[in-house]
């Protein structure tokens, strides 16, 4: 009679072959630490002073991780895109140019797509870096840079689906585009700027990126009636007006809140011009400073309102707690 197991007994296995399987790719990356020498350093100054492109090529599971790297290259200011090795050998091969940096995979090294178009991509003058677990390999013998992503072991317990190795190429892999990117000099403003769309981006933003300008602008001369001052405003619908000079220099603003403070003491308030009712120490920004900024400002001064300007308090533009809110700056 066959005696199944328990239900506890199952959850024990699985969860010791979970932890088996994080143990052995975990041992895997580490192990790559004592391949790193000179060589890796080169590969570094090869791709950062290269005028061309760093194109990934790999095959199988290989190529999932050659995917996944030239994202990770192209997302941190390093151009790059995947070419997939047997598109390669009929036709492909063209968009390939002089001055790029063909990044081989291969676990094997031994992947016959690959080792076919080596002589191929020296004759246009591409440099090769070969990232195996071989370096005896025909890719690792032939390319002009290796780096070993060698394992002891797969963490597959038949010992033969890409595990261990893909990990541990995929780390490697990582490890480069990190210390390239630092090498670059590549800042967090950088990568907002490659990820406009995303949470970051929206970090990154400028003042000046989100402000209105032009005719959308509330403003008013010295001289102005505060009855065109109170057109001007209900116009514009900022709750607000920037009084400037003949230069359009800001020497103070009006707001609602001003205008009803105002007429609660003063009947004759209308019969007045812009420079008898401003505010002449107004809270301003430059164009040049972060959105989330502006945000911390507004909130901070309990104000909705801020007038952006340059040089010489000239008036550039107005942004509102409106456009700010909703964009997940912090």
């Amino acid at each position: 009679m066959t005696v199944l197991p328990s239900n506890d007994d199952q959850k024990s296995a699985t969860l010791a072959e979970a932890k088996r399987v994080l143990e052995v790719e975990a041992a895997a990356i580490l192990g790559l630490i004592d391949h790193l020498d000179g060589t890796f350093v080169d590969v570094v100054e090869l791709i950062n002073s290269t005028s061309g492109r760093v194109i990934t090529m790999g095959l199988g599971k290989s190529g999932i991780i050659c995917k996944k790297l030239s994202a990770t290259f192209a997302s941190t200011g390093t151009p790059s895109f995947f070419l997939h090795p047997a598109e390669a050998i009929h036709g492909d091969l063209g968009v390939i140019v002089r001055g790029d940096v063909v990044l081989a995979i291969s676990n094997s090294g031994e992947t016959e797509e690959l080792v076919r178009l080596l002589q191929s991509i020296k004759r246009i003058g591409a440099e090769i870096v070969a990232i195996t677990g071989n370096p005896q390999s025909t890719l690792a013998r032939g390319a002009d840079f290796h780096l070993s992503a060698a394992i002891s072991r797969e963490a597959c317990p038949l010992g033969l689906a890409p595990t261990a190795s893909t990990t541990a190429t995929l780390a490697l892999g990582d490890a480069l585009a990190m210390a390239l990117l630092q090498r670059k000099g590549f800042r967090e403003e950088d990568f907002a700027f490659l990820h406009p769309g995303g949470k970051l981006g929206k970090r990154f933003l400028r003042v000046r990126d989100l402000m209105h300008a032009g005719e959308q602008v509330p403003l008013v001369q010295m001289t102005a009636s505060m009855h065109d001052v109170i057109y001007e405003m209900s116009k514009k619908g900022f709750g607000i007006a920037a009084v400037v000079d003949e230069k359009n220099e800001l020497q103070g603003v009006i707001s609602d809140g001003d205008l009803r403070r105002m007429l609660q003491r003063d009947e004759a308030l209308l019969k007045k011009t812009a420079a008898d009712c401003l505010n002449p120490n107004p809270t301003t920004i430059s164009g040049s400073e972060l959105a989330s900024a502006a945000l911390q400002l507004m909130e901070q001064k309990k104000i909705t309102s801020l007038f952006i300007c340059g040089d010489a308090s000239v008036v550039e533009g107005i942004i509102h707690l409106h456009d700010l809110w909703g964009l997940e700056l912090f």
